[in-house]
């Protein structure tokens, strides 16, 4: 059975840092890391989607971390097609167009920054999390296929926003897409009966990796604010409901990354020690 690491996708949102979660003393940029990473084996870096991350962040976040843990990094987002504000890129680049040769930059500079993880085999996946309006069609299909070229050798991961693509009459469809491309797919536990509803699927399309995102199960996914959209504060039956379903992903893949959304306080970080617990405390962390 693969390695199952829980964790949570952030470990400097604003309100985890207030919740309370971290103990005095350890609520500087290092106390923080290595604090959580006593406490879980795997993070998710967000703020990777809003700028492009600095290689210099990625080498102190080895050197904060023990060894097996694991950080997967969410793609900075003008590389999966949304809205970016000039203010995310680095100065030399907000004047430019953006075409083919600054796209060639950003995942230039993309690759770079994530370049110390990777050495040190703390980069657990790359996250791209398409926008709602990827649909799946021929155009999707060219837009992942170019994702997969540029991110030949990465552990690459696909999370889609569109709900067409884990339609039952077009799931294995996506899966089959998913794997050829070599790419891990993302799974998600949301609010069911909305237009923009995921099923709840843990599926396995690339032998080395599953990863299960966990967003909460709010009524105002779409919409409203952060806090809006991502608040839930998941009960133990709601999570061991899923138990089964993960432990069936984990017997066809060698690791399996359960990362909570829920961002509200220390809700994720709550739930993802739950979580643990139910599965048994699988990938325990080191203490630094």
């Amino acid at each position: 059975m693969a390695d199952i690491l829980v964790g949570a996708c952030s470990w400097t949102d604003r309100q985890l840092v207030t919740s309370g979660w971290y103990p005095r003393g350890r609520r500087d940029a290092e106390g923080r890391l290595r604090h959580y990473a006593s406490r879980l084996p795997v993070v998710e870096v967000d703020s990777g989607y809003y700028a492009l991350p600095r290689r210099r962040n990625s080498e102190l976040w080895v050197e904060r971390t023990p060894e097996g843990f694991r950080f997967d990094v969410k793609a900075f987002s003008l590389l999966t097609g949304h809205p970016t504000r000039p203010e995310a890129l680095p100065a030399d680049l907000r004047n430019r167009a953006v075409d083919g040769p600054l796209l060639d930059e950003v995942w230039g500079r993309f690759a770079d920054a994530v370049g110390p993880l990777r050495e040190a085999g703390r980069l657990g996946t790359v996250l791209f999390q398409f926008p709602p309006w990827l649909a799946p069609g021929s155009a999707a299909e060219r837009t992942l296929g170019e994702c997969a070229r540029r991110t030949a050798g990465w552990p690459l991961a696909v999370e889609f926003r569109h709900p067409g693509w884990w339609r039952a009459d077009r799931a294995d469809d996506t899966r089959a897409l998913l794997s050829a491309l070599g790419a891990t797919a993302v799974g998600v536990d949301m609010a069911q009966g909305l237009t923009a509803s995921q099923p709840p699927l843990a599926p396995v399309t690339r032998p080395a990796l599953a990863v299960v995102r966990f967003h909460g199960r709010s009524r105002a996914w779409g919409r409203g604010s952060k806090e809006d959209r991502f608040r839930h504060d998941y009960d133990v039956t709601e999570l061991a409901a899923w138990v089964p379903r993960l432990r069936r992903a984990a017997e066809r893949t060698d690791a399996l990354h359960v990362l909570f959304n829920n961002c509200c306080a220390d809700a994720a970080v709550r739930a993802a020690e739950t979580m643990r617990e139910l599965l048994g405390r699988t990938g325990q962390p080191q203490h630094t």
